[in-house]
């Protein structure tokens, strides 16, 4: 009799581990409770999805019955939708209305996060206020410091997304003073830089696309944002498929999925076929062995390996430029790109064969001595982003340990150069079986 008992706890501890590395439901916190209740009353329909914590990917949704190709996962409804349509019938509408030059569908509803989280308990939609994130790892959101351990180019978009940013609070301040009368405190102090970075990384981060057709009273940028409460906990995963779109017959928008998904399992949705830089840029995190995923090899290092004496460099250098092959050279999991070695193959051309140019373009073979020496460069290039992107690694350990304010930032970092050194250590054995 004992035997047998022994054997249970055994069984009931497995199955205690498997559903942590499956996942934790939320579902009885009274955040999620309240989330529910209101999705209710805007005639959402309980599913089979249940808010949990993933060991691997944080937060997301669980599905309580195993889900087959075509099924529907979520529909939600018109009424739940936070829209520019919802902005203009609230208190911000007649403001938006008179206000010129027309301001953007993005900084309307900017406005409105901004101020239905400064209304607190008289939001109507502090429910799914609370349930958002506090806080973002999107770039914009880095330190300095952290932003120059990015890689190429990913560094300078990182640079561009907090300029866009910056300028655009800078451009909507104005606005932002035109709504005092709806408020008690100083306008100044509710629309500040922190407040409008928070509001911005939300409409990134979590909008569905849906087109709405042009208002007059918006600038002519397209408004095609939905924030979709509940549904956007849905994490990515670049290994399913889904179909998305607004359902004019429903007024619902709803998500159906091709692939197959366990009873208790984490349910995916595909944001798009996005390397890792992409999704760090847009959206903040990292896809552990993304297959989309490539390193990037920056004309600056393509040239270090190049004799500076070669005579025609410069006519080579512009022919590249004029061709589009100074842009998206890359390492991936199955080794060098095409665009990469064809690059590589016009700069090895001999004085002797370089008026075959246009043919190495096309992927013809000039020489056996044109081959080698391209592969024997590749080579190079990708030992020395080895070497660099484990320096960076070195840098990021000696300042987790410095800086305890940056760890999750500094980790985001770690996660996408320790997927840049797998497919570097992957590169490096693909060329050195073909130089074999």
């Amino acid at each position: 009799m004992k035997k047998s008992r022994g054997r249970t706890g055994r069984k009931r501890r497995r199955k205690h581990l498997q559903s942590f590395m499956d996942g934790v439901s939320c579902s009885h916190k009274l955040e999620y409770i309240k989330l529910k209740k209101w999705l209710k009353d805007r005639g959402f329909e309980d599913s089979n999805l249940r808010p949990s914590e993933f060991w691997d990917t944080g937060r997301g949704l669980m599905t309580t019955k195993a889900l087959q190709v075509r099924d529907l996962i979520i529909s939600l409804p018109e009424k739940c939708l936070l829209t520019t349509g919802t902005v203009l019938s609230s208190c911000l509408g007649e403001y938006i209305m008179k206000w010129k030059p027309p301001v953007s569908p993005l900084i309307a509803l900017c406005t409105f996060l901004i101020a239905e989280k400064h209304a607190g308990e008289k939001s109507l939609w502090k429910p799914y206020l609370d349930v958002l994130p506090k806080t973002y790892t999107c770039p914009v959101c880095l330190e300095h410091d952290v932003v120059s351990l990015l890689p190429e180019p990913l560094r300078k978009k990182a640079q561009e997304q907090r300029t866009t940013v910056q300028e655009l609070y800078m451009s909507s301040k104005a606005f932002f003073s035109s709504l005092q009368p709806l408020f008690a405190e100083n306008t100044g102090t509710i629309f500040n830089y922190s407040a409008l970075e928070w509001a911005w990384c939300t409409i990134n981060t979590r909008t569905i696309y849906m087109k709405h057709s042009q208002r007059e009273c918006f600038s002519l940028e397209p408004d095609v944002y939905a924030l979709a409460p509940y549904l956007d906990l849905l994490n990515h995963s670049p290994n399913v498929q889904v179909k998305a779109a607004f359902n004019e017959q429903t007024r619902s928008y709803e998500i159906w999925t091709n692939s197959q998904c366990k009873k208790y399992e984490e349910v995916f949705i595909c944001y798009g076929p996005h390397d890792n830089q992409r999704l760090v840029l847009e959206y903040g995190f990292v896809v552990m062995d993304n297959p989309h995923s490539t390193v990037y090899v920056s004309s600056d290092i393509l040239l270090k390996y190049f004799p500076p004496l070669d005579k025609q460099r410069n006519t080579k250098l512009s022919i590249l430029k004029d061709h589009d092959f100074l842009e998206n050279l890359t390492f991936g999991w199955d080794g060098p790109s095409w665009r990469l070695l064809t690059a590589l193959k016009l700069l090895s051309l001999g004085a002797d064969e370089f008026t075959c140019w246009r043919r190495t373009l096309l992927g013809d073979v000039i020489s056996a001595r044109n081959e080698q020496q391209t592969l024997n460069i590749t080579a190079k290039i990708c030992h020395f982003l080895i070497q660099e992107t484990q320096h960076v690694l070195l840098q990021i350990s000696q300042l987790k340990r410095k800086k305890e304010n940056l760890k999750k930032h500094l980790a985001l970092v770690e996660a996408l150069r320790l997927e840049d050194l797998k497919i570097l250590q992957k590169s490096a054995e693909i060329l050195c079986n073909l130089n074999m």
